[in-house]
This record gives structure tokens, sequence and C-alpha cells, in this order.
């Protein structure tokens, strides 16, 4: 059982209330209660520019999302009874104001309904708490009006009342949405948990501190003076910047002269410098992190190194093959007999560090709603340090001299067999860059 799953064993009857508290969320109001963003916008220029650029202006529309709720999550919901929430829970996170309105599922994003608000200030800016004492799927205490919640409640507004609210800065508002039980019980989002049993929650580093970086300014235009404002940036695994370095990388070789024919053990050590949470974290069953390690030598040729297996339970799914996986997109794109598609494109032998998701008969899934079971939980903690070994047999046709050695972390959204197949926009399966290490060994004849 992995560590973070221990709550539902606790308190599956806390867990149950809450469910249905946010199911009986939906349909409970009607759009007109909630304020539009852009009504926002003349007070709070700068926190709305910035929340215009974030993820949380796109949950429902963008491409990714759109793609996959409207052409796997609701034709999978008409088909198969267990999973008919989904059509319309999944908006209870990616478009909360549709959610509350009862307009699910939403119309398409073309469409320019109110949904495409996706998770606006309003949502946010008007929670209460959450019912229950474990935030998750989208249990959330909604009070529209004009009575707006904030973390500091000092500023007056001549639109609407201002109310210092202690949980509007808590981890437990992102935790509503960034905890989510599928419909089979287990954790397919568990940021919010990972982050609670790390080591930051007792040195008071939070969600905000590191999506929500304060900086000195105004957070309205009539603020009258400056002070620290928690920015709207919401920075994560979306944006470059804030994916670079994440984990550190070490390399080093137990001997640096060698023959050909000769075995060089390379030693790696990989550190989670920077979430506050497992890497990858979130939507585990969609991202692709791995590393990459080959070897140059003087007249530049290339020598790819696989990671050396440690033998756990489970492992074949952390190490890159050409396996087949996710045969129940047939389900609902209704192709009987679906044979899968290549489980990840990149070298075979590479390490990857993920959580698999698996569907009720045991096989890899990505869609997270359909997700009865994991298996190896690989991804890296906080703070956390893994090691992997790589041992190299020297080619006898080496050239002599210097060897170059390089590991290259590497991180994708989506895997590229699953972007091709559900033509979703190259974008979402770049590789990103994570870091590097370098390091050398020398030939000799």
């Amino acid at each position: 059982m992995h560590a973070y799953l221990l709550p539902i064993v606790i308190v599956t009857g806390f867990i149950f209330a809450q469910d249905k508290a946010a199911s009986e969320a939906h349909g409970r109001f009607t759009y007109s209660d909630f304020e539009a963003p852009t009504a926002c916008r003349p007070c709070h220029v700068d926190l709305y520019h910035q929340w215009e650029q974030a993820m949380m202006s796109q949950a429902y529309t963008h491409h990714w999302d759109e793609i996959e709720y409207f052409r796997l999550a609701v034709p999978h919901a008409d088909k198969e009874p267990k999973v008919a929430e989904v059509k319309d829970g999944c908006n209870g996170c990616h478009a909360p104001t549709a959610f509350l309105a009862g307009d699910t599922p939403p119309p398409h994003p073309s469409k320019g309904s109110r949904a495409n608000e996706s998770v606006s200030c309003d949502v946010c800016h008007t929670i209460k708490t959450v019912a229950g004492e474990t935030p998750f799927n989208f249990n959330f205490v909604s009070t529209p009006g004009k009575v707006k919640y904030g973390a500091k409640g000092r500023n007056v507004s001549p639109y609407h009342t201002v109310v210092q609210n202690d949980f509007t800065g808590t981890p437990e508002l992102c935790g509503s949405c960034h905890n989510e039980q599928s419909p089979y019980g287990v954790w397919v989002k568990s940021t919010y948990l990972e982050w609670a049993e790390g080591p930051y929650p007792k040195q008071g580093v939070t969600c905000m501190t590191c999506h929500m970086p304060k900086a000195y300014g105004i957070n309205a235009i009539m603020a009258k003076e400056k002070s620290m404002v928690a920015q709207h940036l919401f920075h994560g695994a979306h944006d470059d910047g804030k994916l670079r370095s994440v984990v550190e990388l070490r390399l080093n070789p137990d001997t640096r002269e060698l023959e050909p024919s000769e075995t060089v053990t390379l030693s790696m050590q990989l550190f989670n410098a920077k979430t506050g949470h497992k890497f990858p974290s979130g939507s585990a069953e969609e991202r692709v992190l791995w590393v990459h390690v080959e070897a140059v030598d003087e007249d530049g040729n290339v020598y790819h190194i696989p990671v050396d297996p440690k033998g756990f339970k489970g492992e074949e799914y952390t190490i890159a093959s050409e396996a087949l996986a996710y045969q129940d997109l047939g389900i609902p794109l209704g192709i009987p007999d679906f044979p899968g598609i290549r489980r990840e494109m990149i070298p075979v032998g590479d390490r990857i560090f993920r959580l698999p998701y698996l569907n009720p008969d045991g096989k890899m899934t990505i869609m997270q709603w359909y997700t009865a079971s994991f298996g190896p939980d690989y991804r890296i903690g906080p703070r956390e340090t893994k090691i992997e070994t790589y041992t190299w047999q020297i080619p006898d046709d080496i050239a002599e001299g210097r060897v170059e050695i390089r590991a290259e972390m590497y991180y994708r959204k989506l895997p590229v067999p699953v972007a091709e197949f559900l033509d979703v926009p190259e974008e979402e399966s770049r590789a990103v860059l994570i870091n590097d290490a370098h390091t050398w060994i020398e030939i000799f004849y």
C-alpha cells in the first residue's frame, strides 16, 4: 500500500460524506450568482492579467483538457455506469461555475459560454471552507455574493465587501481540487496529501509559498499603501521556468581509466530540490519524467547506456520499452478489441519516474477516472534523493581518448503516442529539459 493511501482506511466515512456534499452542490446556483473575471479587472489589473496567463484561466479551454473531457470522459460516462459521475464531476474543478450552475456537460469551448471562465476569481474568493476533514473532489463550500473572502481583508472596495478569511490562504483550499479520488476510491490526484506527508508543512512552506509568491505592491488600485501581495501566477507543470532544475543530477564513474571490453559503473544521484510534493504530481498518469544517459567518444560516436534494473515488483513500468498500453481507450472511442498504443516514445532502457495508473483489468490507463489501483510509485518525493546505476561495458571499437558521458532528465506532460493518437497539439507532448549532469572517462589501448 502506498503511504499516502493510509488516510482512506482511517476516515472512509468522512470521505463518503464529503463526496456527497460536493455532489449536492451541483446545480445549486446559477451563472448570474458569480461575477465574471472581467468584472474584477478594473480594480485588480495586475492580478487579473496574471490569472489570465495562468492555467487557472484555461482549466476548461486548454486543448488537452478539452479533448480528454469530450472525446474520452463524456462518452465513457455514457457507457460505464461506474464512472457516470465524471460527466458532471470533472467540471467541479475544471469549470466550477458551470458545475455549480448545473450546466454539465457545458457547451463546447468553441461556443464561448461562461464555462470558459474556468477557475475564475469569484470561484476562489467566495469559498468559505471545505465540507469535512479532508479536502478533495471539489468539496469546497461556495458562498457567492457580494462578500469576497481574502487572506487579508484590510482594504475597502466600492464594489463588494471584503472579509478576512484564514481559510483562503491555506493549502486546504488548493487541496479541494488538487486531491481527487476516482470512482474506485483511489487517490488519482494527491498533491495536497503528498505535501502534507512531506517535510515542508512543519516549516510553514505551503502551496502558496511557491505557486503564489508574495511581492511588495498593491492588490487593487484603491489600496492606500503597499504591502506583501500574493501574486496570482500559479506557475507549475505547464511552465518551463518552474520545471527547470526541479531535480538536481550528479553523475560519477567508479574509475576514470579503462581499456576496451572493461566495465565502468556510473552512479547517478537525483535530488528533488524544489517541489513541495512528489515529482511528477497531479495527473501523474499523463506525466513522463525520465533520464537518458549516453557517452560520446573522441570520434563523435554516441553510445546509449541503459539503466541497471533494481528488481522491484512492477519495475517494468519504470523502464522505457516498446510495450503497448492504454487498451481501454477503445471503450470511449468505440473501438472493439483495441490493441493499444506504445506506452511511451523514449529510448528503450531509460529510467522513468512515474506512478502507473491501472484500470479494473489491471492494465495501464491514461483515464484517471477509470483507475482502480496503481503500479509502483517510483516518483521522487520532496527532498528525496534517488540513486541509479549504469553498468557499461566499453565497446571494443571505441576511439582512444576522452569519453564524455552526459545524463539528461526530460519531462513531458503527455506521452507522445497518446498525443499523436488523439490529435493533441504537439506542445502538450514536447520534451522539456529539467536538468543535466556530465562526467568523463579516459580510454587507453
